[in-house]
């Protein structure tokens, strides 16, 4: 008979190899055969609710890394919420209007001005459609269970009509309204842009100083004097109609090199030494009111430009008198309105200069700075240029510089729906206290929000004018045209005339003759998005509003999370979410955002291809998502190690329990030794910290820190480690190996649970070899923590024994050194501890031979004469010895009493007690 015939040593199906490529494709087959996801929302009827509101990714192309460190972190949530007593179904959504679209298919050949509206909002259509199928393939694959069959899409009629209700509520309160104001205009998309379409690079520009000659100084100034401006728009200047002034400024006017200059008096050194005067004598001091209605000639147009009074002028650069062009500057336009001012715009929606610029006309803006500053010098009037390279703002998209260009467009006010946003920013719980004050001042810095876009591919602003030119916006139309979309899709509005569109028998004083036109423009894409609470939340009657949690990338401070509150308070008085995420962005090691141009993207695909999704969502779980996160693909083959720690772990506990039933041989708490009610109060613990801190707070990384930590220190590091002799050893139904059995078991069945949020496939796996009543890991509950009436004592004991023990795996590291031992078991440890470790260790009651993993344990009470090689600690002495007799063949410890059983000779006293018992066939036959 063979020795190993004799042990238990552990057998499970479960492979060491994950294969996770393969088998999570298997799994989420069998997942969606059995309608996992459905039987879960069946299982969670009529519990609390907890609603996850899925913001819509952009329908375009694969996902990428920073998509899938979104979309698990929401799955990890919706998952562990499903698991822990509350109905949670997530409904995932798609954004799917908007420019990008267009210029795919522009770089597909397709020439939109070649076809009808209609037949190209339906390639628009098909193509977004086909990227959300595409898209939603690749989120399926990371493992993330939602109602995938039943999404929200932008595009689709119920959701563009919730849209329009939205939009007509707003319009019913006044805060629609259309206007010619500057505005953020994208050049190379041909478009208005709102502010969080905006972002900002660094760009090289001019620096000009400019002098307007007085044109009538109303007596206060002489005739010759020239006002001095600072500006790094040249291109700016066709359009100037006037020069605002602080007030409350001084201002002086010098004699600088012979000629006479007006400019802010705490400004005139650091101007001087810019422009390089040389001699400079204040001829006189004024208040910035003075010069109130004063005008100046244009420095090359015959038109004049007029001194004005404002506020937004500062001392901080510049001379203290700002170029003033109403139609190309937020604060230009309202100090311009203020003053009467001409709103000048001669630039198109190219870009180009258009006839109201004379001598520029068909010129790009930015071409016509070298042109203009010519110009200028050949008129005397320009003083100096330099360059310099300032933060410019541009297209998030083209990635193109934009322009401020006044031009008529539709807006909602947010002057008037301001403080109520402001108190329900306040209101919410930001996660991430800093979301709070970066969105609260977005809201209070931000102008009127500019809704109307003049693209094609969008929801159509439901507006219509009258013969007279009037808009008409009332809330009959917005209900009729909502019907009509939730009917027929928007796409209606582009295949049906005006008349056709309006309510049956609609008139209007402003068309005599029965004729309308409709609006061409669209819907900023914000506005759809920001819509979805009406189109989900209220638009489903599973979920609820407002949403417990939003979660997206800390750009949606600009976007989603700000259009979603704006309308919502606009029409609903509240916050659409109670609480807020953000996450940080996927970088690359050296700290570069990951792109395609630059190489150094992570293909999600590659990694799940190559490792798993299990790897990667693992990975979400190992990160802190608050900042910017740097992974390669050396960090995620660092996750893989970790997994397969992970992994190995459990598969000891599978093989370790594989004939354990825990109806039959199950121990009562009671009657476990010490050792293994610390396990369990271990295990408590970290159900308690993963449960609290981990999952209740959204911190994965407690979880994935908990999870890893206590796998490989409590367990791989001790418990299971010095386990062997106990599992592997002792008979089949020893109390002491079923006691460790059960606590081996509760492990397995409580760690399995734990990991499904993070890994459902590998836990899906586990679960299959467990005889637990649910069918799947996914199916049950989280567990809950329990309070064992000797959990202090029992901790502080452990706690202080594993002190003991480090101290002894030190003592023996340093005899493995010396070479005075190999393995462990070829040591015998002396102890001499002082009388507080001398009653620990009796109270533990347990073998520490068998605990420390040595052969013999001797407990000297003092220690008359120090030996050598002797190792002393703060409580404890050490001595480190090589144990005497011989290496028993069943359970490798060096026992004395080997051999005394002459039909065992190779077998120690315990072993042979064991075989005696339960192997007689060994007397006979011997073994091996």
């Amino acid at each position: 008979m063979k020795t190993k015939e004799t042990l238990h040593l552990g057998q499970t199906g479960f492979p060491m190899r994950g294969n996770l490529p393969v088998k999570e494709v298997e799994w989420q087959k069998d997942w969606e055969e059995k309608n996992i996801y459905e039987r879960r929302q069946e299982l969670n009827e009529g519990k609390p609710t907890f609603i996850l509101h899925d913001g819509p990714p952009y329908a375009n192309g694969n996902i990428h890394l920073g998509h899938s460190l979104n979309k698990i972190s929401k799955d990890i949530i919706v998952r562990s919420k499903s698991m822990s007593g509350f109905r949670s179904p997530y409904v995932p959504g798609w954004d799917t209007h908007g420019l990008p679209i267009e210029q795919v298919l522009t770089n597909k050949g397709i020439k939109r001005k070649e076809m009808s509206r209609a037949d190209y909002l339906k390639k628009c259509e098909e193509y977004a459609l086909s990227q959300v199928d595409k898209q939603r393939e690749d989120f399926k694959r990371l493992g993330v269970a939602a109602d995938w069959e039943r999404p929200y899409v932008t595009l689709t009629p119920d959701y563009e009509a919730a849209q329009i209700r939205v939009f007509g509520k707003m319009a019913e309160r006044g805060l629609i309204y259309k206007g010619l104001k500057p505005i953020y205009w994208s050049p190379s998309s041909e478009s208005s842009l709102a502010e969080a379409e905006i972002e900002y690079k660094d760009v090289k520009s001019p620096s000009i100083f400019v002098a307007f000659t007085v044109k009538d100084s109303k007596g206060k100034l002489p005739e010759d004097a020239r006002f001095v401006i600072w500006t790094t728009t040249p291109w700016t200047l066709p359009a100037n109609t006037g020069i605002s002034a602080n007030a409350d400024f001084d201002y002086v006017l010098i004699n600088a090199d012979e000629q006479k200059f007006v400019l802010a008096k705490e400004l005139l050194e650091m101007v001087s030494e810019t422009i390089g005067w040389e001699s400079v004598e204040i001829l006189s001091t004024f208040k910035g009111s003075e010069l109130d209605g004063i005008t100046a000639h244009h420095p090359f147009y015959e038109r004049e430009s007029r001194i004005v009074l404002g506020d937004h002028v500062t001392l901080d650069a510049g001379t203290g008198l700002v170029h003033t062009a109403p139609g190309h500057g937020e604060d230009d336009y309202i100090v311009g309105k203020k003053n009467g001012l001409e709103v000048l715009s001669p630039v198109d929606g190219r870009g180009c200069f258009t006839e109201e610029a004379p001598g520029f006309k068909g010129i790009f803006y930015d071409k016509a700075n070298p042109m203009i500053t010519d110009l200028l010098t050949e008129k005397g009037a320009l003083l100096k240029l330099d360059f310099f390279t300032h933060s410019y703002p541009h297209d998030w998209r083209t990635k193109k510089p934009v322009i401020y260009r006044a031009t008529p467009q539709w807006f909602a006010s947010i002057d008037e729906i301001r403080a109520d946003v402001l108190s329900e920013v306040e209101n919410v719980d930001w996660i991430i206290p800093w979301g709070k004050t970066r969105l609260y001042n977005m809201i209070r810095d931000r102008g009127d929000w500019v809704i109307s876009r003049q693209r094609q591919w969008g929801v159509p602003l439901p507006i219509f004018y009258a013969e007279n030119g009037e808009a008409i916006l009332t809330k009959e139309i917005t209900d009729h045209i909502s019907e009509l979309f939730a009917e027929h899709g928007s796409r209606v509005w582009f295949e049906r005339e005006a008349k056709d569109l309006l309510p049956e028998g609609f008139t209007h004083p402003g068309s005599p003759n029965g004729e309308f036109t409709k609006e061409t423009d669209i819907m900023d894409v914000w506005f759809d998005s920001g819509s979805s609470h009406e189109a989900v939340l209220k638009g489903r009657d599973y979920l609820s509003f407002p949403a417990d949690l939003y979660l997206e990338g800390s750009d949606q401070y600009r976007g989603w999370f700000n259009s979603s509150i704006t309308t919502s308070v606009a029409i609903n008085g509240v916050s659409p979410y109670k609480a807020v995420i953000s996450q940080g962005f996927t970088l690359d090691p050296q700290g570069r955002k990951q792109s395609k141009s630059l190489g150094n993207t992570i293909e999600p695909s590659k990694v799940i291809n190559q490792m798993g999704a299990d790897i990667l969502r693992l990975w979400v779980a190992s990160v802190d998502y608050e900042s910017d996160v740097r992974v390669d693909m050396g960090t995620l083959q660092q996750i893989s190690e970790v997994y397969r720690k992970i992994r190995n772990t459990m598969r000891f506990l599978l093989a370790n329990t594989s004939d354990f039933d825990p109806k039959v041989n199950r121990v009562a708490y009671e009657d476990l030794r010490s050792v293994d009610k610390y396990m369990l109060i271990r295990l408590n613990q970290e159900v308690k910290t993963i449960r609290e801190l981990g999952y209740d707070k959204y911190s994965f990384s407690t979880v994935y820190k908990h999870l890893v930590n206590f796998c490989t220190s409590d367990l791989s590091a001790f418990y299971l480690d010095f386990a062997k002799d106990v599992v592997y050893i002792e008979s089949e139904n020893n109390i002491e190996r079923r006691a460790m059995q059960t606590v081996f078991y509760d492990i397995l069945v409580t760690l399995t649970k734990l990991m499904t949020p993070i890994l459902p496939h590998t836990a899906e796996e586990i679960w299959s070899y467990l005889p637990e009543e649910e069918e799947y890991v996914q199916l049950a509950e989280l567990p809950g923590y329990q309070n064992f009436s000797d959990e202090a004592e029992i901790l502080d004991m452990w706690s202080e024994f594993m002190t003991v023990r480090d101290n002894v795996l030190k003592a023996l590291e340093m005899a493995r050194a010396e070479k005075l031992i190999g393995k462990s078991f070829e040591a015998k440890v002396t102890l001499y501890p002082n009388e507080v470790i001398k009653t620990l260790l009796t109270a533990l009651n347990v073998n520490l031979a068998q605990i420390l993993i040595v052969s013999e344990v001797e407990i000297q009470s003092e220690l008359t004469a120090e030996p050598a090689g002797l190792v002393k600690f703060d409580d404890v002495a050490v001595l480190v010895e090589k144990a005497e007799g011989e290496t028993c063949q069943r359970c490798r410890a060096v026992k004395k009493d080997v051999g005394q059983n002459e039909k065992l000779p190779t077998l120690c006293g315990r072993c042979t007690s064991i075989v005696e018992e339960f192997y007689p066939e060994a007397l006979e036959d011997g073994l091996e």
